[in-house]
């Protein structure tokens, strides 16, 4: 989950809360992206940043598996597996999906 957070009309503690539920914060001002906003957590303590940031970012839909293994400095390949070893999910479905994709096999 992410969401925007505009310098000129937020209060820093609408971004507080945020980053204590979890969420990812983009700051911008004048609606110009300044910087990105991370909870910290222990991945981030442990990992190494750009991993731990991308893994971030990926699980929460904020980028595509192929951008976050490029933040990740990692190939792909790596990058899943990295994710496999979090027990992250690489395929996720919606729901419909899903169906569709179980009734085309019949």
């Amino acid at each position: 989950m992410r969401f925007r957070w505009n310098s000129s009309s937020r209060s820093p503690g609408k971004l507080i809360e945020g980053a204590e539920n979890g969420q990812l914060a983009v700051v911008t001002k004048a609606g110009r992206p300044l910087f990105l906003a991370v909870p910290y957590d222990e991945r981030l303590a442990e990992e190494d940043v750009h991993v731990a940031v991308a893994v971030r970012l990926y699980e929460s839909d904020a980028v595509s598996l192929g951008k976050g293994a490029r933040i990740a400095g990692l190939s792909t390949s790596e990058f899943i597996d990295w994710l496999g070893a979090l027990q992250i999910p690489v395929i996720r479905y919606s729901a419909e999906e899903l169906e569709r994709e179980l009734a085309a096999f019949g």
